[in-house]
């Protein structure tokens, strides 16, 4: 569960409703997304794991009976919306790790206290900012707002994966950023992007925002 193929485990909660597991109608091919990119980017970046882990993502969202999309946009759904794979977009900074919790207002208006990992500092198209980092189980991320929420991804934010890459350093790939689960079911309540975590500028790499018809 340590390896970076794995998603990461959002810390949504929800109502129970019933799911029934279905089958897959509708194989997922990379040239489904309409991506354009070279076998190779610049930097050695794995652009044949990014794809392989966004497959699973789409095959999981089609398939498991725990699928955060609502039972009447399944016939419909066929995979998620990503941009481009970006090399510029898997950056490292700084982390400082730390403990407690952090106190982050949901979907629903209420405020949690989240289990706190620490800070980050990154660089992201010339903005620089010091984020908060959460902690899910064995996992950290950090969600997030930047300028095209709203308009090409969704406008609650997203999450983005964080690993510890050397002793006091950590890397994010926002190529594998994702939706909170509220993004397809507002039954979902979702932790949101604290004021430290909103970069004024885009970032144009991740999930998209959802469109049941894809």
């Amino acid at each position: 569960m340590a390896s970076s193929e794995v998603r990461l485990r959002e810390p949504h909660s929800r109502g129970s409703k019933t799911r029934a597991r279905r089958g897959d109608d509708s194989p997922f091919t990379h040239s489904s997304h309409g991506l354009r990119y070279s076998s190779r980017m610049d930097g050695g970046y794995d652009i044949e794991a990014l794809l392989a882990w966004r497959a699973a993502r789409d095959e999981e969202f089609r398939t498991s009976y725990a699928s955060p999309i609502l039972e009447e946009h399944m016939g419909s759904f066929h995979h998620l919306r990503y941009f481009e794979p970006d090399a510029a977009l898997a950056v490292s900074g700084p982390f400082t790790p730390a403990e407690g919790k952090h106190d982050i207002t949901s979907s629903t208006g209420s405020v949690s206290g989240y289990d706190l990992a620490g800070r980050v500092t990154l660089t992201v198209n010339g903005e620089t900012r010091t984020l908060v980092v959460l902690a899910a189980g064995d996992e950290m991320f950090i969600p997030f707002r930047d300028a095209t929420c709203g308009t090409d991804s969704y406008g609650g934010g997203r999450y983005a994966p964080v690993k510890l890459t050397t002793p006091g350093r950590a890397g994010v790939d926002f190529n594998r950023a994702i939706n909170p689960y509220c993004a397809y079911d507002q039954d979902f309540s979702c932790p949101l992007p604290p004021a430290d975590n909103r970069f004024t500028v885009p970032i144009r790499a991740g999930e998209m925002d959802y469109r049941p018809d894809c």
